[in-house]
């Protein structure tokens, strides 16, 4: 069986890294144009993984471009992994291989497809998430299922720890799938199209702490967007108030102190901003 790889981002090295660890190998990969690293959050480069490894790199603005797609093709793959990567495979894409493309997403699919993953499993509460890896097709995170690793919440879980999670749980389920998947021996499991959740993409703004909110409602907040997101704040006197971490309170003042409907939250990490101009 021949392998590729597609991605930009740590994660997506970390499960190259995990498939020769488990002794596998990849027969290409393709990741962005150097010049595009720039402008991308959490852009790294494959160039040293696969020149130590021999593996054929391809780098491309886009992976539906014709040079991209024909670079895939010419590489005769039965499967190619697409990982931490914004643009959505078009058809030509999806049929550029043997078997098809593969896709890892953050959470148990059904239950949330679409963006956001790890701060929506912490705003809704949820006592675990988890990733699910699957063949992509021309819907939404709507492909037939191979294979999932669960990752249990604790209850003031934040986004970084979840995170941090999460890309464990990517490289266990490479580690446990691999074998299986090498030799052809993995069932694709159809997703009920009328079943599971989509959760919508989340903006900067989205992260407002408003004094109607619950605590609770503070709280999450708080720890759904925290850093590797861009932060819960609030603007007070003049200026933004960067919420990193926080937890409820009993104190009902004081300079690090925020009240809400119900209750208050103690700010433990923040910084202060100018407001954004109008």
């Amino acid at each position: 069986m021949r392998f590729g790889f597609v991605s930009c981002v740590q994660l997506g090295l970390a499960c190259m890294e995990e498939i020769y660890a488990v002794g596998g190998r990849l027969d290409f990969a393709l990741s962005l144009r150097d010049h595009q690293a720039r402008n991308k959050s959490g852009r790294i480069y494959l160039d040293a993984f696969c020149h130590e490894r021999g593996i054929p790199l391809t780098k491309a603005g886009n992976v539906n471009d014709a040079d991209a797609v024909e670079a895939i093709r010419a590489a005769s793959l039965d499967w190619l992994f697409i990982v931490g990567w914004s643009q959505i495979a078009g058809a030509s894409v999806l049929a550029s291989t043997k078997c098809g493309v593969l896709g890892m997403h953050p959470t148990l699919l059904p239950e949330g497809r679409g963006r956001a993953a790890i701060p929506w499993a912490i705003l809704k509460g949820l006592p675990e998430t988890g990733v699910t890896l699957f063949k992509l097709d021309q819907g939404v995170d709507t492909g037939p299922i191979l294979a999932q690793e669960r990752v249990p919440l604790d209850p003031r879980e934040g986004a970084g720890s979840l995170y941090e999670k999460v890309a464990v749980a990517h490289r266990g389920l490479i580690r446990n799938v691999w074998a299986d998947l090498a030799s052809n021996r993995l069932v694709p499991r159809p997703q009920d199209p009328s079943s599971g959740s989509t959760w919508p993409g989340r903006k900067p703004e989205d992260g407002r702490l408003e004094p109607a909110m619950t605590v609770a409602e503070a709280d999450r907040l708080v720890r759904a967007v925290t850093r590797p997101y861009p932060g819960a704040f609030m603007d007070l006197d003049g200026r933004r108030l960067r919420v990193w971490g926080a937890q409820p309170t009993e104190l009902t003042e004081g300079p690090f102190t925020l009240t809400f409907s119900d209750g208050n939250l103690h700010v433990l990490d923040y910084s202060w901003e100018p407001l954004p101009l109008e």
